[in-house]
């Protein structure tokens, strides 16, 4: 988990905005909560809840009932909005900002930025930045490869075959997004993301061979930043005691976070092509998230078939 995001980070990840001043400041400013700040009543000097660790985000309606505002209260409110843990200032729509405002955030030493887009759609854009960065993190051991499209995690007890699973399904022509350790986090109430730490991006540890680069061996294409996780596939060392699904009636599912993810066991045992029936998984995940489900259709002609029989 990320306690804080730089303003410098912040700005190099957002080609949106651009600084106006303060430039020096980029790397001593922090913001550690992803709410975006609208100060209108404070422009009204009502500073009683006003949220200081925020990003101040003021966009046309700010802007142009500052300009009705005489100069000693504008300077007077603007020193009261530039305190030693705000973040900084953003001024939207590319439009004027006033000098009051540049000299109280030099003083305070808050870097002022600017940007083009709608006040609303940059809030959003911000917004969406931060929830993703200050996000809780926790590491999974397993792989997380993207299948047609879909972010499939990879998980078993060490030794069990899933490097070299996800290495044959690269093979295949699909992605890796991490080996061994991903890194995880909740997106929303409805999506988990799964990338690589730094130190292992693109990166693959396979037995016998140690580590390849998959990047380099493979091309761009067989790699991938991040993905949303929407199945797990857990392998599991073949027991003939173990009652294994054979139908794929009963659904399972591991929460992460607060998300439950659907979850299939595929045992490992000499002769089976995991990287095919991990493949097949996948695409029959996909074909029942969009009505066709074959143990559905088989329920219905077995019930069909012994309906047939009872009239005999």
């Amino acid at each position: 988990m990320s306690d804080m995001v730089k303003i410098s980070e912040l700005l190099h990840d957002n080609p949106t905005l651009t600084v106006k001043q303060g430039e020096d400041y980029l790397e001593h400013r922090v913001v550690s909560v992803s709410d975006i700040s609208r100060p209108g009543l404070e422009l009204t000097g009502y500073f009683d809840f006003y949220p200081k660790e925020r990003i101040q985000l003021l966009g046309k309606t700010e802007i142009s009932y500052s300009t009705h505002l005489d100069h000693d209260l504008r300077t007077n409110v603007f020193r009261r909005m530039a305190t030693d843990i705000t973040p900084c200032f953003v001024i939207s729509r590319g439009l004027p900002i006033p000098s009051e405002l540049l000299e109280a955030a030099e003083q305070a030493k808050v870097p002022v930025l600017t940007s083009n887009m709608p006040t609303t759609q940059l809030t959003s854009v911000l917004m969406q930045y931060l929830d993703e960065h200050l996000a809780p993190r926790k590491s999974i051991h397993g792989v997380l490869v993207e299948i047609y499209g879909m972010g499939v995690l990879i998980m078993g007890n060490s030794g069990v075959g899933k490097s070299e699973t996800a290495l044959d399904l690269i093979k295949r022509g699909h992605r890796l997004i991490a080996d061994d350790r991903v890194d995880v986090y909740q997106k929303d109430d409805k999506t988990v993301v799964g990338e690589a730490p730094a130190i292992l991006k693109h990166l693959m540890e396979i037995r016998g061979i140690g580590i390849i680069d998959i990047m380099s061996l493979f091309g761009a294409g067989a790699v991938k930043e991040k993905s949303e996780i929407q199945l797990v596939i857990n392998l599991q060392n073949w027991d003939p005691k173990e009652n294994y699904d054979r139908l794929g009636i009963a659904e399972k599912y591991i929460n992460i976070f607060d998300v439950a993810v659907p979850q299939l066991t595929v045992p490992v045992k000499v002769g089976r092509n995991l990287a095919i029936i991990i493949e097949v998984a996948a695409m029959n995940f996909r074909a029942k998230k969009m009505g066709y489900d074959a143990s559905e259709k088989f329920e219905r002609n077995l019930s069909a078939l012994i309906a047939d029989n009872s009239h005999k």
